[in-house]
Order: C-alpha cells, then sequence, then structure tokens
C-alpha cells in the first residue's frame, strides 16, 4: 500500500482499518515467543523475538534493520527510515521485546504465551508490556504505507524487565546512530480505556537485603526461647519500623510531591488492585498524591524457614528485601543512605545486623511542551477525540533518565496502549485491541504533525 507523505487523518484511519489484521497478527506472533529476559530462562527465547521484532520492522518498511549486540547483553533491534526532505525532525521510537516471567500457570486462566480473544481484549504475557508497543510503531509506519512524513528510527531494547543493565553501554556505543530530535517511548499507558494519557513523571527507587543473626547456630526454643530472641523476630520487629500507625512511610528525609491535579476514588483504586474487601488504605493524602509524588516502602521478600519444614528451633538468622519508591525529584544516594541507617537503627536486642545496598533508579519529571507533544496532542485528538490527560505512575522506568541524559536536546514523550485493567507483571495480562488501534493512529497522525 502506498500513502502520500503527509495523509489526511482520514486516510490513515482507513488505512489502519485495512492494515489491521497485520497488526494484530505481529502482535500474536511476539506474544507466542516466551522472552523472558530473567536470569535461569532461555537467553535464546529473547533473541528469537529479537528477530521476529527486526522480521516484521523490515516488512513495515524500515532500512538497515539489525540487532545490535553487546556482551553479556540480550540484543536489541534497529530499524531506520530517513527523513523524505532536508529540515524534517527524525523521531527515535523505543519499545522493549522482553517479558517478564509468567509465575504460577495455574494462575493464569489462559495459556500465558498464547494470544487468546475474550470481550475485545488480547490476553497473553507481553501483550500489553511491550510487545504492543513494537506494534504501535510498526503500525505507525505502516499506515503511512512505509514512508512516514518524517524520518524515523527504532530502538528495541530486550532487557528493560531487568532494569536495562546494559543500556547506559548501548546508548554510549551507538549513540550518533540513536540521535533524534524526540524520542517517544511506548512503555507506559493510559488513564483508562478510550482516555488517552502522557506519563509526566515516575517515582524513583532503591532496594537493599537486611539480614538479622542472633545466634551462631539454630538451638532448641523450649530450652532456650524466653533467654535469647531468634532473629526472624528481631527482623520482623525491625521491618514493622518502616511504617507508623497509618501505614506512613516513617524512613525520615524523604521528600514528598504536592498535589496532582486529577485523582482516582478509592472504591476504583481498590478494584484496580484487586483490594480484598476490609483492607485499609495507608498513607495520607489523595490516591494519586500516595501512588506518584509519595514514596512506598514494600517488603519483597523475606528468607526464612517455609512453614511446612518448622521445627522447634530459634532460627539463628534471618534476612530480607525491602524496596522503597521515591517521589519525583528526590535523591537516590541521599534516600538510599536514610534506608540503610533506619534499618541499621531498628534492628533491637543487640542482634547483629548487615544491610546490603541494591539497585537504585532515578525519578522522572518531563517537559510536556514542545513540538513533539503538540504533534502527539493532535494524534490524540485524532484518534480519541479527545486530549490527553498528564498523569503520573507509581512505578519506576530508570532507562527512561538514561535517554534524558544521553539526548537531552530531545523532547521525551512516555505513552502506550495500556490501561489499567491490563495486568501487567500479573497473571492474565492483557490488552484492550481498541487501545491498540487507537494508539497506532494516534501515533501515525502525530508523525504526520510534526512534518508540519
Amino acid at each position: 500500500m502506498t500513502r502520500p507523505d503527509r495523509a489526511a487523518p482520514d486516510d490513515l484511519a482507513a488505512a489502519v482499518d485495512e492494515l489491521w489484521p497485520v497488526m494484530r497478527a505481529d502482535l500474536e506472533e511476539l506474544v507466542r515467543i516466551d522472552s523472558v529476559s530473567a536470569p535461569g530462562f532461555d537467553p535464546v527465547r529473547v533473541r528469537r523475538c529479537a528477530q521476529a521484532s527486526a522480521v516484521q520492522l523490515e516488512a513495515a518498511g524500515f532500512h538497515g534493520v539489525r540487532l545490535l549486540e553487546m556482551e553479556g547483553a540480550h540484543p536489541a533491534v534497529y530499524g531506520e527510515i530517513p527523513p523524505p526532505a532536508a529540515g524534517l525532525p527524525t523521531v527515535l521510537l523505543y519499545a522493549h521485546h522482553d517479558v517478564q516471567p509468567s509465575g504460577p500457570e495455574e494462575m493464569w486462566n489462559t495459556p500465558p504465551f498464547e494470544p487468546v480473544e475474550i470481550g475485545g481484549r488480547l490476553y497473553g504475557r507481553g501483550s500489553a508490556d511491550d510487545k504492543s508497543g513494537i506494534v504501535i510503531h510498526t503500525g505507525a509506519v505502516r499506515v503511512h504505507g512505509g514512508r512516514p512524513p518524517v524520518g524515523v528510527k527504532v530502538f528495541l531494547e530486550g532487557e528493560e524487565e531487568i532494569g536495562s543493565a546494559h543500556l547506559d553501554g548501548f546508548l554510549a556505543s551507538y549513540r550518533d546512530l540513536l540521535a533524534a530530535d524526540a524520542i517517544v517511548v511506548a512503555d507506559a499507558g493510559n488513564w483508562d480505556v478510550g482516555v488517552p494519557a502522557f506519563t509526566t513523571s515516575l517515582r524513583g527507587l532503591v532496594d537493599c537485603v537486611i539480614e538479622v543473626r542472633t545466634l551462631e547456630a539454630g538451638v532448641h526454643s523450649g530450652m532456650w526461647g524466653g533467654v535469647f530472641p531468634d532473629a526472624l523476630s528481631a527482623l520482623v520487629k525491625a521491618l514493622s519500623t518502616l511504617h507508623d500507625r497509618r501505614g506512613r512511610v516513617a524512613v525520615s528525609g524523604l521528600m514528598r510531591g504536592g498535589r496532582p491535579p486529577v485523582d482516582i476514588g478509592e472504591e476504583t483504586a481498590r478494584r484496580q488492585a484487586g483490594a480484598l474487601e476490609g483492607v485499609e488504605t495507608i498513607g495520607g493524602g489523595s490516591i494519586t498524591e500516595r501512588l506518584w509524588l509519595g514514596p512506598a516502602a514494600a517488603i519483597l521478600a523475606i528468607d526464612a524457614p517455609p512453614v511446612s519444614e518448622a521445627i522447634n528451633q530459634l532460627v539463628p538468622s534471618a534476612r530480607a528485601k525491602v524496596s522503597l519508591r521515591l517521589a519525583p525529584e528526590d535523591d537516590p544516594e541521599r534516600a538510599m543512605e536514610a534506608l540503610l541507617a533506619h534499618l541499621e537503627k531498628a534492628v533491637p536486642w543487640g542482634a547483629g545486623v548487615e544491610v546490603i545496598p541494591g539497585t537504585s533508579a532515578h525519578s522522572v519529571s518531563l517537559d510536556t511542551t514542545g513540538p513533539a507533544y503538540d504533534a502527539f496532542r493532535f494524534g490524540f485528538r485524532q484518534a480519541y477525540g479527545r486530549d490527553p490527560i498528564d498523569k503520573g505512575v507509581g512505578g519506576s522506568i530508570p532507562f527512561v533518565k538514561a535517554f534524558s541524559d544521553a539526548f537531552p536536546a530531545a523532547d521525551l514523550l512516555l505513552t502506550g496502549a495500556s490501561d489499567p485493567a491490563s495486568g501487567i507483571h500479573g497473571p492474565d495480562e492483557s490488552l484492550d485491541l481498541g487501545e491498540l488501534r487507537r494508539s497506532i493512529l494516534a501515533e501515525a497522525a502525530a508523525l504526520g504533525a510534526m512534518a508540519g
């Protein structure tokens, strides 16, 4: 199919309708590949997904498609289409082709790596996060007949789900190749089905492992219980100090943002999170204030004897992993020091303690002005019939700051086709197929608007 360099919105919408079977087939092909990048999973599967993505890029019209390699890293995928005339901008389109593990398959109502449509939603791991992002980018180029009205580059990462461990190296090695006037990251989501959004802020993150020891070895709990503490009790008391009585984070010195312009009701939040009946909310302020602009502490895991192996013994050592989300603008290095100091001080009864710092990620606050944002607002109006909402996200995406640091002059936009019901990282991950169609049309229209 051929399209004019600056297709009218009606022409683009018709092209989406015409090409929809191909776009959906592309997404289903990628979902069938269990490209789990986490340690312990077959890296060949990630490479296979990179190769399949490369074939889809070529079919969409990208040139110079190839895998970008780095020692010890899962491959990334690159392709480009030069601008059709001098003076036109170039846009870098980002998505990632790796996925989270499925977890226990018995928790799924459909096979995790076999796409199944139910009620207009496509179920399967990666359907929303983030193989839909790949199809948004290839789809936006396809509806322009493989000849978008601006220059387009695409970078598909293979390690986002493991913290983008080698992204800094990729950006350093391929900086000139990836340089662009604007960067569009299709790894976020919309406010709701039918309500588009720009993600404008992300919380930062630090985590650590705390290990507590009270005895050289386990001893009989009847003979020594009541005289010496077990390590698990000491650990639990230390972990309980992370929150005050109202559930607010009690680590001193952490920052908190202001009040966001939009909010969601408690009942909506309970439904989206799957909160059990009777479970109270914690913290203070509006839901979005707590979720986007305040710190949050969570205990991610505890190493201790499982209940099935419990014996009458004082546990000599125990450890836990603690995660701390940070408000935008908070400094991860300072927050890590505060968390370590808090836990070391909180361990009672003179127990031995070691707190080992783990990963960290910077928060992000994006400026939503500039020509790329104007173009995408136009695109959203064409596809959704309304302007997007500016929203924050409680999670962290470490690579956003990496791109911002590498290309400080480029507009950086976070979009995506997922919605609050997508259940990313959990069982029954899904994508509303109507959102995918609208996201493709929005990006195609935005590329046209960027041409002037």
